[in-house]
């Protein structure tokens, strides 16, 4: 099985205003617009791209060592006396 990707071209009327705003948040957010409309309407779609999930996935995991810690429910939920 082959998988390709096809690429469309989108043509949108928006407010100036809107367009300048959203071009700075997107910047804020080291993205291009055009990139950030892009996730935004991927994610709209519910479709994921596995590689995509797998490299977020390896981004936000941790890089730690746990020394020989392990996770204690009991401990985690301990109340307090006040």
């Amino acid at each position: 099985m082959y998988t390709y990707t096809v690429s469309v071209n989108l043509t949108l009327s928006v407010d100036e205003r809107v367009v300048a705003k959203a071009r700075s948040k997107a910047n804020a957010l080291g993205k291009s617009l055009n990139q950030l409309i892009r996730d935004y309407l991927q994610n709209l779609a519910g479709g994921d791209d596995p590689e995509r999930s797998i490299a977020e996935f390896k981004e936000l995991s941790g890089r730690g060592h746990s020394r020989g810690w392990r996770f204690n429910r009991d401990e985690i939920h301990e109340r307090r006396d006040s």
